[in-house]
């Protein structure tokens, strides 16, 4: 499967910072994955990586650094 992001690069860092923010406030992989579905994002797992989704549509923005999925 190839995944293929023509979004902004402006945009997807101020998606990222959102991302962090709430990975530093989470307490669990779980709790991280309700918080960013708040916001209207989903994180799925890839042969790729963790990919960050749109909810709930699905359209994926960007792959995760390897970093968050700890």
């Amino acid at each position: 499967m190839s995944i293929v992001f023509k979004q902004d690069p402006y945009t997807i860092a101020m998606v990222m910072d959102l991302v962090k923010a709430e990975k530093k406030k989470a307490l669990s992989m779980r709790e991280w994955k309700h918080r960013l579905a708040g916001y209207g994002y989903a994180i799925k797992d890839t042969d790729q990586g963790m990919v960050l989704e749109t909810l709930p549509h699905r359209v994926a923005i960007c792959t995760l650094p390897e970093q968050l999925s700890h």
